[in-house]
Order: structure tokens, then sequence, then C-alpha cells
């Protein structure tokens, strides 16, 4: 179509199917194909397809084609998606892209991009179905009907005053069903208890709310409860996918990518992962230094050693998967940091289960191992001492993170085992002492 260019069935291509199809049999085009297909869709239809390609796609594109059909482009794009875009620009690009947008919609963006990355107020849009207080019912279906095609969403209708201040929330449904008394204003109808945030709130907590509350959108307001904008539910999802792929960067001990894992350029990627490795490297050299410590011990039982990976890989594991539990209830919200009582005796608990099944398999392999039957018993209670401190640890280290305001998902899992691993070692060679 493009080889004839063929303008009816291109325009057809364009409206026939939904847009993310669209945008998926559009993939394989060279950038310069893919922008010649777009002018053929209307501007809205443009702008909805062009939001299917991923964001790197996005900027490539907007950074070589042409500056009046990016800007027309641009003007087309929710308010919150082109702030992100544009913050992917070079310095030039956007000063040239901007002075091609009408006023209105540059102060717009530039009062976006004011707000730190993470904020509600950098996450909301500010296409909102904003109505007076004062308007009936059918002023109020008048007034939406002419709004509606210019809103990301017309789920809720927020009622503000003269100052534009939020004084209560109305849904589509509840606007339709009142048809009956068409004269009843939207101060009479409206609730007053509006969950919102505020612009500053950072973007976690935000998600938190609307899961909480099981809501479609919320509002974002300044100090004075003035309304600035909305936050939508996509929206919230890819803030909720950031942060669960944040910590789980984390738990593996790498410093969250700012960038996709196949785009980050080597040697930032190599430091990000480098930081703990060399943190966690010293934590393995102290273990090294305690069987240094414990040398003679060792040299005089040397059947011992044959355990010890048995011993740490234990204690290691044991602790991990008491960190990764803990610090999924601490984000997910199931656990608090008052809670400590409660999940130490779980864990304890568990700990002592977990910890009597595999000392009776330790004992199992020890004893045709050990030197006597008594000096087999070394491996079944150091198995249960380590596996009950890894527990411990495991749990206690990201409430106390959490506690000091702090990730918890920073308490890493090999960061974890490193801190086991150790007293692992102290606490084998001392039952050993003990009983040899």
């Amino acid at each position: 179509m493009l080889a004839e260019q063929n303008v009816a069935e291109l325009e057809e291509f364009c409206t026939a199917l939904n847009a993310g199809r669209t945008a998926e049999f559009m993939e394989g085009l060279e950038d310069h194909e893919l922008w010649s297909v777009l002018q053929y869709a209307q501007p809205d239809r443009r702008a909805e397809i062009f939001g299917y390609f991923e964001e790197q796609r996005q900027v490539e594109l907007l950074e070589e084609q042409n500056l009046d059909e990016v800007a027309s482009l641009i003007e087309e794009i929710p308010p919150d998606d082109r702030v992100d875009l544009i913050r992917e620009f070079s310095a030039r690009r956007v000063g040239e892209v901007l002075n091609r947008l009408p006023v209105d919609e540059r102060r717009d963006i530039q009062r976006l991009r004011s707000y730190p990355e993470g904020t509600a107020g950098a996450l909301m849009t500010t296409d909102v179905a904003m109505l007076s207080e004062t308007l009936n019912i059918r002023e109020a279906l008048d007034e939406l009907g002419q709004q509606a095609s210019e809103l990301e969403t017309i789920y809720y209708i927020y009622v503000v005053d003269e100052d534009s201040l939020l004084r209560g929330i109305v849904s589509t449904r509840q606007l339709v069903s009142s048809l009956r008394t068409p004269e009843k204003t939207l101060g009479e109808m409206m609730e007053t208890d509006v969950v919102v945030a505020d612009v500053d709130e950072d973007q976690e907590s935000v998600a938190e709310k609307v899961e909480h509350y099981d809501l479609l959108a919320i509002p974002v307001v300044d100090s004075g409860r003035q309304l600035l904008g909305i936050i939508t539910h996509d929206d919230v999802l890819d803030v909720v996918r950031e942060e669960l792929t944040e910590d789980a960067q984390r738990i593996a001990a790498v410093t969250p990518l700012e960038q996709e894992f196949l785009r980050i350029g080597l040697l930032d990627l190599s430091r990000k992962r480098g930081i703990w490795l060399v943190i966690l490297f010293f934590a393995a050299l102290l273990t090294a230094f305690a069987l240094e410590h414990y040398d003679a011990e060792l040299q005089k039982y040397i059947w011992l050693v044959s355990f010890i990976p048995l011993i740490i890989s234990a204690g290691g594991n044991s602790g991990s998967q008491s960190a990764t539990l803990v610090i999924t209830a601490l984000t997910s919200g199931e656990v608090e940091t008052h809670d400590w009582p409660k999940v130490l005796y779980r864990e304890a608990l568990v700990s002592i289960l977990l910890g009597g099944a595999l000392a009776l398999i330790g004992y199992g392999a020890a004893y045709f191992m050990a030197p006597t039957a008594v000096a087999a018993l070394v491996i079944p209670l150091t198995l249960l001492a380590v596996i009950f401190v890894g527990c411990c640890c495991g749990a206690c280290l990201p409430l106390i993170f959490q506690r000091l305001g702090l990730d918890p998902a920073m308490m890493s899992n090999p960061f974890v085992a490193g801190i086991v691993d150790i007293m692992g070692i102290v606490i084998y060679i001392n039952i050993a002492r003990a009983l040899l």
C-alpha cells in the first residue's frame, strides 16, 4: 500500500483495527515507513496508535521526523504520556518542539515537567472531567458531552467550586441514573469524602491508595485542595510494575536500572552490579577469616570440612527465604514494622520445624562419615541452630531497614546469606568444640 500510495486502503488500515493491533502490524516497518503510515490516520487516532509503540522507538521517531508533524502529534498525546516522552528528548529537540506548540499546551507541559520524578504530580494527567457544583444534571451532561472527546477518562466527574477547589465526586453512573430529577445539582448529589493524592506524594503511596480503595482514578490536589489533575489506573499499573522490578533487582543485590536491560550501557550495568558484588566479596572474606581462625579444630577433625558447604548453604538459603517473604509482605502492606514480634515468633517456629527435618537427614549422612555416633550429632545440632539463626536474621533485617526509613529490599538475599554464612561457621565450630 505504501509503495502504491494507496490512500484509501492506508486510511482504512489505520482505523479498521484496534489501535494496539494496528501498532503490532507496523512493528516490522522502518522508521520512515512507519511515520508515513501514521500520517494517513486522523490526529487523535494517530496519537492512539503511536502510544502502543515501545517508548524507545517513540523517542527515536520523534527525534528524527519533521518538527511540525512531531508537534502536531505531541499535541494529541495525553499530557502525562507526552511529558514522559519529552523528558527523553535532547535539550535542543525539547526547545524546537515546545516552540511549535500552542501556548496553553506548552505551559501545561512545562508545569508537569516541574514536578519531581516519582511523585503524583509527575504521574498525573491534566485532562480531567471537572464540573461546577452549581450545574444541574441536564447542564452537567451537556457540558460533559462537550468535554468528553478531550478527556482521558470520564469514570468519575470531579465537582469543584469557582476557584477549582475540589468539593466532591460524582460517578458517571450516578449522573445518568439521576436523569429522572434533572434539576438536581451536582453539589446536592456529590460524595464529599474523596480519596485524594497530594501533588508531592510518592508514587508508591498513590498506588497503594488506588489498590486499597479499588479506584479507577484518583484526583491530585495541592496543599490548598485545588484540583490539578488525576492519575488513572493504567498509570498506577505502570508504577506497580516499576516498583516490583526495582524490588526484584534489589533482592538480587543489583542497584535498580534506570533503563531497559538490553539498552543500558555496559559500564553503567557493571557499576550497578559491581557495588554490591564488592560488598558481598568482603562479606565472603570474613567467612574465610572465620575459617582461618578455626584452622586448628578443622585440622584435628578433618571430617568436619566436608560438611561446611552443607552448613553454609542451609543457613543462607533459609535466611534468603525468610528475607524474601518478609520483604514482599512489607511491600504489599500485609506486614508493618510493629508486627515484628508476630513475624519473629512465626519464623522461629517454622525454623525449628525446617531445621528438625533437615537435622534428621543431616544426621543420617554424618553417621557414616563421623568417627562415632556422638560425633555425628555435631551436624544435626548445627543445622538446627544455623537454620534458626538464618530464618530470624532474614526476617528481622528487612524490618529493621523499614523502621529506619530505608527500602527493605536493600537487605538482599545475597547480603543476608553472607551474614548467615559467617554466623554459621562460628556456630558450627563452637558446637563441634563442645561435643568433641
